[in-house]
């Protein structure tokens, strides 16, 4: 049993000073006022000095495990091994629940890391299920992001989906010439990066990759089925158009990841879609494939949900860059990390700070340099991490 005391609270409609958290068992018991405290007998006091306290992060689409668990091409360690490093590291950054992004591709232009065959995929998938009946730190979801020019996959998807193994689904379409990649020469120069073609073979590749075929709008739809028929959402990937839209929203899919125009983020929000923006394009200062710049459509509100993509660190930072270069209030950004992904996912009493929710807090210092850090994780009331920043060094401290 704890209390959190002496910080600035962040509440879905805004900060609040002078009141406690207290926390019991796996969730918030009460807000309280900070001259309460003294009643409590039995609880824990921490005094956070004035940080603030927030609900822990929610991501919902992050390939970073792949990175841990295939730091190099060919280079596969233990799956085990590698998620419990990547929570480790994710949990520094606030991320209290993460949907660790699978890509079910049907080639390896994006790179021939061995993670991305669907057998190692797939292991990852029940990996990443079976670590909810062992000793673990943050929440584990999966997000399977499937590529429509897989046609191979469908059926297996689906099982996983049935199986309870697939927590959020997301339909992806890498093609150039629309999408992501409306630019040909971007798609170029992209696939030159990764190493998976070279300067001989680059537009052999791009016109195959245009021809290839993609799963029929019946085949789609019974994915989507599928998730519905459980509770999960699906989101759709890279709208670049109106008419996408359109076609996204005659399929049944729920929310829009990574719009590419501001005008279609607009649209999208007005047609009812939940909507996704990337951290590292905020510290970026725009997309690095030339596309809508987050911060962008966050002024104009037309971005719900900001994750780390590839970046989890960008997330504490992306909070306190907009709002000190944007004016954005800081509960509306914490917000987009927290209380609105856990709409969109459909996660009861997650995502806020609020009597009977799961006590995921935590905890974030800003230095003199305006630099956020996370000081303390809670998840499910358990603190699983608490650091503090000191100064000295060699040979002094």
């Amino acid at each position: 049993m704890y209390i959190l005391t002496n910080g600035k609270i962040v509440l879905a409609d805004g900060i609040q000073e002078g009141k406690a958290i207290v926390i019991k068992g796996k969730f918030i018991e009460a807000i309280i006022d900070r001259e309460q405290v003294e009643n409590y007998q039995g609880y824990q006091i921490l005094d956070v000095q004035g940080n603030y306290i927030s609900p822990g992060f929610i991501d919902t689409h992050s390939d970073y495990i792949e990175k841990v668990i295939a730091p190099r091409p060919q280079a596969l360690m233990d799956y085990k091994l590698g998620i419990k490093e990547t929570e480790r590291i994710l949990m520094t950054h606030g991320i209290t629940t993460m949907f660790h992004s699978l890509s079910l591709y049907n080639d390896d232009l994006f790179g021939k890391n061995i993670i991305r065959r669907p057998e190692h995929a797939q292991r990852i998938i029940h990996m990443i299920n079976e670590m909810h009946d062992e000793k673990h730190l943050i929440r584990h979801r999966v997000h399977a992001r499937y590529e429509i020019d897989n046609l191979f996959m469908v059926d297996t998807v689906i099982q996983l989906i049935q199986e309870g193994k697939i927590h959020y689904l997301s339909l992806m379409d890498h093609t150039p010439g629309q999408g992501q990649y409306s630019s040909i020469d971007t798609y170029r120069q992209t696939i030159l990066s990764y190493g998976s073609v070279d300067e001989t073979t680059v537009d052999d590749k791009i016109k195959q990759r245009i021809q290839t075929p993609k799963l029929s709008i019946e085949e789609m739809q019974s994915l989507i089925h599928a998730a519905h028929q459980v509770g999960i959402s699906v989101a759709s990937h890279d709208d670049d158009s109106l008419e996408k839209l359109d076609f996204n929203r005659e399929l049944g899919i729920d929310i829009s990841e990574f719009p590419i125009k501001l005008e279609v983020a607009k649209a999208a929000k007005a047609k009812g879609f939940m909507t996704v923006g990337g951290a590292p394009n905020i510290l970026l200062g725009g997309s690095h494939s030339g596309n809508m710049a987050v911060s962008e459509g966050i002024q104009h509100d037309a971005i719900d949900i900001i994750c780390s993509d590839y970046y989890p660190s960008g997330l504490v930072h992306a909070i306190f860059q907009m709002h000190d270069q944007f004016g954005v209030p800081i509960h509306e950004m914490i917000n987009r990390l927290s209380l609105n992904p856990a709409r969109a996912l459909k996660l009861e009493g997650f995502g806020q700070i609020k009597e009977g929710y799961y006590a995921d807090i935590i905890t974030i210092s800003v230095d003199e340099d305006r630099y956020p850090a996370v000081d303390t994780v809670f998840v499910g009331g358990v603190p699983v991490i608490r650091t503090k920043y000191r100064k000295g060094g060699y040979p002094v401290g």
